[in-house]
């Protein structure tokens, strides 16, 4: 791997020089996470990434993807992949530059994240862009994670168009909601009232139809329909 070594390394001094110990262990709690916290909430942590991210920039697209799965795959504290995500999202030209490459860092990103504070960022904030920018290679793919056997990759494929606004893939995110509805997942469930919430703000009006002609679990038609 070509990952910037120095970035990794700035990255774990950063985060241990702002942590507090005593946050460590509720912060974990709270995620339910079997990965230890080493206790940077989130604004300190975003102080304390924001001049090291700013001191090295990326200019290949290969090491940037290598520096993402380097801080991911070596992380022994969450902190460490929250930055990675963090450094994924900086770099939005090389997420875009190369679909597949970047289709196969954020797969393992989802499958490996296999919880929903890391599965939802890199669904929204990264498949979501990529989908938009190059919906030929990525549409089959999300397509084909609304049915994978993971339910990390169906939550993705069901989520990954919130904040798309008028850019919804209707046809996409129908799909990818009918394929989980029977779905008893109760992370599938809240996703899909969430994703149906969220188109609600601009059709209400079909969201209202969907619910009436689906049949939706308790949860996500709840949630579907919270601000209608």
């Amino acid at each position: 791997m070509a990952a910037d070594r120095a970035l990794v390394d700035a990255v774990r001094t950063a985060l241990r020089a702002a942590a507090d110990p005593s946050k460590a262990e509720p912060m974990r709690a709270y995620m339910k996470s079997e990965m230890p916290f080493l206790g940077v909430p989130t604004p300190a942590r975003t102080s304390a990434l924001r001049p090291v991210l700013a001191a090295h920039p990326s200019t290949d697209r290969a090491d940037w993807r290598d520096t993402v799965r380097a801080l991911w795959r070596e992380a022994t504290h969450r902190e460490e992949r929250y930055a990675a995500l963090a450094i994924a999202r900086r770099h939005p030209r090389h997420l875009l530059a190369d679909p597949d490459a970047s289709l196969a860092l954020l797969d393992e990103l989802v499958v490996t994240g296999a919880w929903w504070d890391l599965v939802d960022d890199t669904a929204i904030r990264l498949v979501g862009p990529l989908l938009r920018a190059h919906p030929g290679p990525v549409r089959p793919v999300v397509r084909d994670w609304a049915r994978d056997a993971d339910r990390w990759r169906r939550r993705a494929a069901v989520i990954c168009q919130i904040g798309a606004g008028d850019r919804v893939d209707v046809a996409l995110l129908t799909e990818a909601v009918e394929a989980n509805l029977a779905d008893p997942d109760f992370f599938l469930r809240k996703g899909i009232g969430w994703a149906l919430r969220q188109r609600a703000r601009l059709d209400p009006d079909w969201v209202r139809d969907f619910v009436a002609t689906h049949e939706l679990s308790p949860l996500s038609r709840r949630e579907a329909l919270k601000h209608l």
